[in-house]
């Protein structure tokens, strides 16, 4: 999110000075390294819990098509890049990878069908194939029907539009570009108190890790893309816009083999259906990933828990987090979600075994000799103020920003990164309305659809869909 709001606004306005402070060593070592996260560009292919079965059986697109849209903005964003010299060859970070469905059970492959009943006519979901014949499945991919039983009925959706995104090559990629257009990327550099002066700019004091030399530093804007570690920093900041809101951190752990006989036998995303109470995050899916140029699978995630907000940070995160103002909106989430209390209680509790049976219903052939357990990203859930509930367990993510607009951060998980280059365009247009419109049409010029909707005119999407395509050099 950072890197891409940096990218935007050295285009729109490249006189302006920019400091990046990065508490780690490295960059995009959080929720955007590749090990951190299943890589999914989320473009609500393959995603079912962007179109769940409502309780009268329905089931509408508008999510799915909404999400969609976010993302053909961030490619629109990489295309541009690409070919103009700011990103690197595209293999680097993306590749083209079908993303599939897949469910076994007759109640789950009729709520699949009624799921490509309803998207069949979407512009942005063209080419979406459906079968339940294994043979068929098969051909798609060896590995999920290999020794299946075959009197289980199974069904899948396949789309080759799909990709698998490496956020970690991405930001640094976005990163080095930036640090030629003089933006200041400051490692292992903690900001440790942020708060506003009277004349509306805003101190921001720094501790500089290594050698633990302090300084500080004054900005008109202040962006606060932390990872988990962002609510912190605007609770710090006393803004009454974050008053009510919490966090609720969620880790995980993911299967991984890079067996190149088992690999071979793989290349897509295919994602299942959430078990009751689980969040979106834990919806169940066998990967392909490509770092650095190396495919492997990855299969998970398995949910956990650790009161911390970062992989990095402190096991007093969440203690740490609780407000007068936002213990009841939490505590009203607790009471609401049952359900998701004791799926993560199961989780844990899950033995090797569990997670091989649970791997199993992907890959009936799977041996635990041939995965490692890494452990993922951590997640922090939104939860936050309603005026009928008390508190609600928000599954996206968040733009806080304050009434003067001169600050703003990101709170909440998936889709995220997927949705980067939107999410970071509506930002400029909240905090900064003055200058905004002189800005639209360089934007327009780099996000060809922006303001539009290219679900509202099939030729538009086709031809976004191969010019993105083309530039990102994607092909089946």
């Amino acid at each position: 999110m950072s890197a891409t709001l940096g990218t935007l606004i050295k285009r729109v306005q490249p006189d302006w000075s920019i400091q990046v402070y990065e508490r780690l060593g490295d960059l995009a070592q959080e929720s955007s390294n590749p090990w951190n996260n299943a890589g999914t560009g989320h473009a609500a292919l393959c995603e079912l819990n962007y179109m769940p079965e409502a309780p009268d059986g329905s089931v509408t697109a508008d999510k799915a098509v909404t999400i969609n849209e976010q993302f053909q903005i961030s490619r629109q964003l990489w295309s541009y890049l690409v070919t103009t010299g700011a990103l690197p060859e595209p293999q680097k970070f993306i590749n083209s990878t079908p993303h599939m469905t897949f469910v076994h059970g007759k109640a789950n492959i009729e709520y699949l069908k009624k799921r490509v009943a309803v998207l069949k006519d979407q512009p942005l979901f063209q080419g979406m194939e459906y079968s339940d014949d294994p043979a068929t499945i098969a051909k798609w991919t060896p590995l999920l029907t290999r020794k299946r039983n075959p009197r289980q009925k199974i069904a899948a959706t396949r789309i080759e539009s799909g990709t698998d995104v490496d956020f970690g090559a991405l930001t640094r990629f976005l990163f080095d570009d930036l640090k030629k257009h003089d933006v200041g990327v400051n490692l292992n550099t903690q900001v440790t108190k942020v708060k506003q002066q009277t004349d509306g700019t805003w101190k921001i004091d720094l501790l500089r890790l290594v050698g633990q030399t302090r300084s500080t530093v004054n900005a008109r804007f202040v962006f606060v893309g932390a990872g988990g570690g962002a609510l912190a920093l605007l609770q710090h900041t006393g803004i009454p816009e974050i008053e009510g809101f919490g966090g609720f951190p969620i880790s995980g752990q993911f299967l991984k083999t890079s067996n190149p006989k088992i690999v071979a036998q793989h290349k897509a995303k295919v994602y299942g259906k959430a078990s009751v109470g689980a969040p979106p995050m834990s919806v169940p899916h066998l990967d392909t990933r490509i770092v650095d140029g190396e495919a492997s699978l990855l299969f998970g995630p398995y949910a956990g828990f650790t009161p911390k907000f970062l992989k990095t940070s402190t096991w007093f995160d969440l203690p740490f987090s609780i407000r007068l103002h936002n213990i009841g909106p939490m505590l009203a989430v607790a009471r609401q979600n049952f359900d998701l209390m004791k799926y993560l209680v199961g989780e844990l509790l899950a033995t090797r075994d569990k997670k091989l049976q649970a791997l199993r219903e992907f890959v009936p052939t799977a041996k635990l000799d041939d995965w490692e357990l890494i452990t993922a990203g951590q997640r922090v859930q939104v939860m936050k103020k309603d005026e009928k509930l008390g508190g609600v367990l928000q599954f996206g993510t968040e733009v806080i920003t304050s009434a003067d607009g001169s600050i703003a951060g990101l709170l909440g998980a998936s889709p995220g990164a997927s949705t980067a280059a939107p999410i970071m365009v509506d930002l400029l247009k909240r905090c900064f309305p003055a200058e905004y419109p002189s800005w639209e049409p360089t934007l327009r010029r780099m996000i060809p659809s922006l303001g539009t909707k290219l679900s509202d005119d099939p030729a538009a999407a086709a031809a976004s869909l191969a010019a993105t395509a083309e530039a990102l050099r994607l092909t089946a």
